[in-house]
């Protein structure tokens, strides 16, 4: 019987704040902990690149099942690269987490996020403003607006190059219509994101210096964020629709957290790939016999050139998915080595998260990034 073939869940309506709920969670597990229940901890293993960007790793596991942790080690270990995944069933609440806690580089991934956002900020009505793409706005991998030089584009039309074709130039029209990179990272602050960091625009986001927090996020951080706008009620339903069916339709991702799910599931993602190996896809999954799965998967090497192999994320995503669904009762959640715990996630703190596809220096370094340009 293959993955894909064994999975399976419940259902569940909408709720309206998902953060508030982990919070309780924490709590809840401290208290646990206090009584005397042990936190468990992932050992460090062989072969496991360092995790040197690391801000925190979740430490706890409830009463549920305990969530093997031996296909996140498998995977580190035959890509040679360090692996982050966070996934929640919405129906349930329960959680999958691998290095969940720890930053990694968002690339492109941050376009769905930017395009949710400017939906929140304008409105599906807001969609119709048009913008005039100039010769110098153009920059790296932009398939789409380097069409448009000299004309005009609606804002609906921008999102839906940058979601589903991953246009760079795109993506910096939306985070110009944000207000800059401060003013996005200050509204994901208000959303209640304190994992992900905003501070550049295309293409410079994808550098992924290590240990360097810019332009960087937490799985935990950027699936909640998706989830709050996907399932909360920062958006309404006519714009949930607008940012989902974007997701639905992109172009860039097959390969990543759909291609080993079942075929008759339906994927929505934004992928995301730069320097350092740096590699990710940030998705919503409706299983067709459950509620909906969110899911962020992100991972680094250790050399600048480094490439990537997409079977990293699709196997993790798998692999996640497959224990989410198959654990019964509370919270599982896999805890990776890493330093101090990482504070709850509350309101009005720092956030933002960000995830691009072009190699900046591919011109200097061609073939850095193998297919970056193309497929990110």
């Amino acid at each position: 019987m293959t993955r894909s073939q064994r999975l399976s869940g419940q259902t569940r309506p909408r709720a309206r704040s998902f953060r508030s709920t982990a919070v309780l969670g924490v709590l809840s597990l401290a208290l646990l902990s206090a009584c005397g229940g042990e936190a468990t901890t992932a050992p460090e293993t062989a072969g496991t690149p360092p995790a040197s960007e690391a801000t925190a790793s979740e430490t706890t596991r409830s009463e549920a099942p305990e969530t093997d942790s031996s296909d996140f080690l498998a995977l580190e270990d035959r890509f040679d690269a360090r692996v982050g995944v966070y996934a929640v069933d919405t129906g349930t609440g329960r959680e999958v987490s691998w290095r969940g806690d720890e930053r990694f580089a968002y690339a492109s991934t941050i376009k769905a996020l930017a395009a949710a956002a400017l939906l929140e900020k304008v409105g599906t009505a807001g969609l119709t403003k048009t913008v005039t793409i100039e010769e110098s706005d153009i920059v790296s991998h932009s398939p789409v607006t380097e069409t448009r030089v000299g004309q005009s584009m609606s804002l609906e039309e921008v999102c839906e190059a940058a979601l589903t074709q991953s246009d760079n130039t795109a993506a910096n029209v939306l985070f110009a219509e944000l207000g800059g990179p401060e003013a996005f990272d200050a509204q994901l602050n208000a959303l209640g994101d304190t994992g992900t960091t905003v501070s550049r625009i295309e293409p410079e986001l994808n550098e992924a210096l290590p240990g360097d927090p810019r332009d960087t996020t937490t799985p935990r951080a950027s699936a909640q964020n998706l989830r709050e706008y996907v399932f909360g009620e920062a958006l309404d339903d006519e714009e949930t629709a607008a940012l989902t069916t974007w997701m639905k339709n992109t172009r860039t991702g097959d390969t990543l957290v759909r291609a080993e799910l079942p075929d008759d599931w339906t994927v929505g993602d934004k992928s995301g790939g730069g320097m350092y190996g740096s590699r990710g896809d940030l998705a919503v999954v409706w299983p067709t016999d459950g509620a909906p799965l969110v899911i962020s998967v992100l991972s680094s090497r250790e050399e600048e050139d480094a490439g990537y192999d997409d079977r990293l994320v699709s196997g993790a995503a798998a692999a996640a998915v497959e224990q989410l669904r198959q654990t019964v009762g509370g919270q599982a959640a896999v805890s990776a080595p890493g330093p101090a715990p990482h504070p709850p996630m509350t309101p009005h703190s720092r956030a933002v998260s960000s995830f691009v596809c072009l190699d900046p220096f591919a011109i200097s370094r061609p073939g850095a990034v193998r297919g970056m340009s193309e497929h990110c």
